[in-house]
């Protein structure tokens, strides 16, 4: 049995994986070009490195005693960022990583308490996703962070500079054909690459289902008709008794000043669930540097699903709200976005932040926390600025 300073020194394992290192605090653990244009073209994918139907098994990622309290508990605690990248200005992905370090509780009882891994909603490496920014871009400001992270690419990640492919380093590191691989561009951090099958792919666990696309490169993304029919077949034939949760990097509705919304990826996603007869129960994206959390209203029993923008990872360039009339909206307001009216229920454009969620039997809880501005205190912790319930069996929404 591995001594607590061997422990320390290697990282946080799983038996062949091994994610970051805890901090040292006694027995404790405390937690250049520009960016791509509306003119990028699409991308055409990699070779998957894994068998369809693109599947990743929770359990096949972590510690068997943690996986089994998650089955016993029917609960699942998760992170969840996007736009993580600290090229220009690295404060802000750090003082992200603090926070999420700091939302795990040492030693607990029920290991299913803790959050089981960090879900990046693409843009993980700017500005074009080359290996030789891994390290400073992910393997380092994440040393600490005790748990996996797993990824769907961004348009930053997939926008290639010659003579990389696109994708090459989300592939190298995100999408490993066997566990345990240290990357080179990992260094002296003890994270094993991760071993996602493609790069669309789907997370399965015993609590909820977690379909994630690739929107590739173009400014309000494109989903191949290969991806397209996989994403209907996986909501037709994941389990119905578990909840579905769809993440991409565009986002479907956006109120921001920089980007907006994207139809396309409004409109793929709604003819898949048509045609599978199956939505959704939430809808994750980011490419939006800001929180955005909105309210989508549909069908003759009013279900509600929640479709949220978490892209206030760490790249420190934030996105402000569109303002209505000539000031920014107060929350809660109904909004005609990508062809539809929602309601915008809370936003946060001015700091950033990471998404914490909490599965439980026919529940999901969302919670955003913001984090310190580079310019504060380390010391400040995290703060709790939205929380909301939805309820899976009614599809009720309820501000927390």
């Amino acid at each position: 049995m591995p001594t607590k300073k061997s422990v320390a020194k290697r990282g946080i394992s799983s038996g062949v994986h091994v994610f970051g290192r805890p901090r040292l605090n006694g027995d404790a653990l405390t937690f250049t070009r520009p960016p791509s244009t509306p003119g990028s073209p699409f991308q055409p994918l990699p070779k998957p490195t894994g068998k369809r139907p693109f599947h990743l098994d929770l359990k096949d990622v972590l510690p068997a005693d943690q996986y089994d309290a998650i089955a016993t508990a029917k609960g699942l605690v998760f992170h969840v960022a996007g736009d993580l990248g600290g090229i220009n200005y690295a404060v802000p992905q750090e003082r992200v990583a603090q926070g999420l370090e700091e939302d795990f509780t040492a030693n607990p009882p029920d290991p299913s308490v803790n959050p089981a891994f960090l879900y990046v909603l693409g843009d993980c490496v700017y500005f074009n996703g080359q290996v030789a920014q891994y390290y400073a871009q992910f393997y380092q400001p994440y040393e600490h962070y005790v748990a996996p992270i797993l990824a769907v690419p961004g348009n930053h990640d997939g926008d290639p500079m010659a003579p990389e492919k696109s994708l090459q380093g989300f592939v190298r590191n995100f999408c490993a054909s066997k566990p345990g691989t240290k990357m080179p561009e990992s260094q002296d951090s003890p994270r094993t690459a991760m071993i996602q099958p493609n790069v669309y792919w789907t997370l399965l666990s015993p609590v909820v289902s977690i379909v994630g696309l690739y929107s590739n490169v173009p400014e309000h993304g494109v989903l191949h008709p290969d991806q397209s029919a996989w994403l209907i077949g996986e909501l037709k034939n994941l389990p119905a008794s578990l909840p579905l949760i769809v993440s991409l990097h565009h986002p479907p509705y956006s109120a921001d000043d920089h980007h907006g919304g994207s139809q396309p990826m409004h409109d793929a996603l709604d003819v898949a669930f048509a045609k599978a007869g199956r939505s959704a129960d939430m809808v994750l994206a980011g490419h939006v540097h800001d929180y955005q959390r909105f309210t989508r209203n549909s069908g003759v029993n009013g279900r509600q699903t929640p479709y949220v923008v978490a892209g206030a990872g760490g790249y420190h360039n934030l996105h402000s709200i569109a303002k209505v009339n000539g000031v920014k909206p107060t929350p809660p307001i109904s909004l005609p976005l990508s062809g539809d009216t929602v309601t915008l229920e809370s936003y946060v454009d001015d700091r950033h932040g990471f998404l914490r969620l909490e599965i439980g039997p026919h529940t999901i809880a969302g919670k955003y926390f913001t984090v310190p501005r580079p310019q504060e205190s380390w010391s400040q912790p995290s703060t709790l600025v939205d929380s909301f319930m939805l309820e899976t069996r009614t599809h009720k929404l309820t501000q927390l």
